[in-house]
């Protein structure tokens, strides 16, 4: 069912357009305010799917009630009706976040078509919502360890700024996990993360992915290309294994964070982007700068802050916790009967020497889930978790 609320001081018109709604489709529930502050209260306590709310109206106009129930629920479309002196009001609501505006005496097709339209938005933005809960859900960081407490505190209070970020870590500890957290808790979470792993490119196409290219820039060519810096512009660009990148890609980053400037290979056009830059890497960037592999110019620009995310055999507090979420995410995506594991087998992984991390914890899980009984014994995982 749809919910709708009429917000309309004249009783007639509140009448016809409920008998309207009402006959259109038996999937619409509507309901009736007869001033601005009656339908305030409703939108408080219930959830509704559209509001048609009349602009002038006594105690309360229909712009003050848009403004005050954007500040509410501002997820929830609103259509508003005018008279034939509001339009110029009408068409400013728009401006204020209004869906539509409708005149008196309502058109019956373009009401219907109206109210169609602004459920359909409804619709996209709940699925949206859903899609997005289950995309976080996927990057959701698991424990309750010292370690990765001082980790979810430190993306609390940097999330919501622009600050530049340094990951740092072994391989398969979650580094990607920590950037995400970072993008989806921040004031660009609706707009994207480009991740781009700087050791699975080329070197002589780094460059090319990176800031694009025109036409006829080298062989291959054959059309201009926008690179991941545009891709991402207004969201976060997720710089993996930095510490691979060639030293003439390091310049040109460095060029992006001093200036908001990049220009395509082969071209001399310089085209602005917004967009943050987090990086993350399991080489001791200090060493490279040492070594003349990385520029210690940009390793200062990128860790403004640092965040160290530690091995799994620091933080074996955790392997309970890991083991259960693996666990119910693996019977889910498999679609099998959830397995246990007993108390002698998860202290058993917990002795065990993580030299893969998270990502070896995984497949172990996976491994035993397969292959050990419905309730995963020691024995076990001396069988099928062995190194």
């Amino acid at each position: 069912m749809s919910k709708i609320l009429i917000i309309e001081d004249e009783a007639p018109i509140r009448r016809v357009l409920n008998k309207i709604l009402s006959e259109e489709s038996d999937t619409y529930l509507v309901q009736e305010a007869e001033d601005g502050l009656q339908g305030i209260e409703l939108v408080k306590n219930e959830d509704f799917d559209l509001i048609l709310c009349d602009i002038k109206m006594p105690k309360m106009d229909g712009v003050e009630v848009l403004e005050a129930i954007k500040k509410i629920k501002p997820e929830i479309p609103m259509v508003m009706i005018s008279g034939h002196g509001d339009l110029e009001t009408a068409v400013n609501t728009m401006r204020l976040g209004a869906f539509d505006y409708i005149s008196k005496p309502p058109d019956l097709n373009r009401l219907l078509n109206t109210v169609r339209n602004a459920l359909d938005k409804k619709q996209l933005v709940v699925e949206n919502k859903i899609l997005k809960k289950k995309v976080s859900k996927n990057y959701e960081m698991i424990g309750e360890s010292e370690a990765i407490s001082h980790i979810k505190n430190m993306i609390e209070k940097v999330a919501q700024t622009d600050a530049r970020v340094l990951i740092t870590g072994p391989n398969g500890t979650g580094k990607e996990l920590v950037a995400h957290q970072l993008h989806e808790n921040s004031n660009r979470s609706q707009q994207p993360i480009i991740e781009v792993n700087c050791a699975a490119i080329p070197s002589e196409l780094i460059e090319s992915e990176l800031f694009g290219h025109v036409k006829g820039a080298f062989t291959s060519a054959v059309k201009d290309r926008a690179g991941k810096f545009e891709a991402a512009n207004g969201g976060t660009i997720f710089l993996d294994e930095i510490g691979d990148m060639s030293l003439s890609a390091q310049a040109k980053v460095l060029r992006a964070l001093q200036e908001n400037l990049i220009q395509r290979v082969g071209a001399d056009k310089d085209i602005k982007v917004d967009v943050r830059v987090i990086a993350a890497t399991n080489k001791d960037l200090k060493l490279e700068i040492a070594e003349g592999r990385f520029r210690e110019d940009l390793y200062h620009r990128l860790a403004v802050i640092l965040i160290k995310v530690p091995a799994l055999n620091d933080r074996r507090d955790d392997i309970p916790m890991l083991i259960e979420h693996f666990t119910n995410k693996i019977s889910e995506e498999q679609g099998n009967a959830k397995k246990t594991f007993s108390k002698e087998a998860i202290k058993l992984l917990q002795e065990y020497d993580w030299t893969g991390n998270i990502r070896e914890l995984r497949n172990v899980v996976e491994r035993l889930i397969i292959l050990g009984n419905n309730e995963i014994s020691e024995s076990d995982v001396n069988l099928f978790a062995s190194k």
